[in-house]
């Protein structure tokens, strides 16, 4: 590998429901146009030859929305976790499968499926809920989830939101303005370019 190259990359992919009201479109249809976009960011990591990324898809705080936009993130999780391991990711999906907002087509997956490019979907995520794992059974419940190198953030916003806090503590933190529905290729090279001129010394 590498050494200027990230091994593990989590994206948060943010913005879709301000996306949709720059368009005159209710806040829930932001979410499917943030599918194709998380379909090509997946293959660019598996051509660069990246070996694992973790994918922010809804959390335990987002069920708070109104129901129509937690039918609408929950589909477009849906829709892009099966298609990824329709294409041969090795897919876990990551969150509290005993509450409701879990997503019943997806728990197949929360244990690892698959041999490729191995992807971690964030769905009904909570970093309290991740945390209480180390009481309850002396664990992570995110435990097969190595450290994060890199995070790339859409959507302007400049904090983790909850986002795998353990694995995040030495990532680098990239931020793209543009919404998540307008991702574009350039996006992630540039975040990639950025990356290699950061000093790695992971505290050393």
């Amino acid at each position: 590998m590498s050494r200027n190259r990230p091994q593990h990359v989590g994206f948060i992919p943010d913005g879709n429901r301000r996306w949709a009201q720059e368009r005159g479109m209710p806040k829930q249809e932001g979410y499917p146009f943030g599918v194709e976009p998380g379909l090509a960011l997946f293959e660019m990591c598996r051509r660069q030859g990246i070996d694992e990324i973790s994918i922010y898809g809804f959390t335990q705080d987002n069920t708070r929305r109104p129901s129509e936009q937690k039918d609408g993130f929950s589909a477009a999780c849906v829709d892009f976790g099966l298609e990824v391991a329709r294409r041969g990711a090795a897919l876990l999906v990551v969150g509290d499968e005993s509450a409701a907002p879990f997503p019943p087509a997806l728990r197949e997956f929360r244990t690892r499926q698959g041999t490729g490019t191995r992807v971690n979907l964030l769905v009904n995520y909570g970093w309290e809920w991740d945390l209480r794992g180390l009481r309850d059974t002396g664990r992570l419940r995110s435990d097969p989830v190595p450290r994060l190198d890199l995070i790339v953030r859409w959507g302007g916003g400049r904090r983790l939101s909850g986002f795998l806090p353990v694995q995040s503590v030495y990532a680098d933190f990239y931020v793209v303005e543009d919404y998540w529905p307008d991702f574009r290729p350039e996006h992630f090279r540039q975040a990639l370019d950025w990356f290699r001129n950061q000093d790695r010394t992971l505290g050393g």
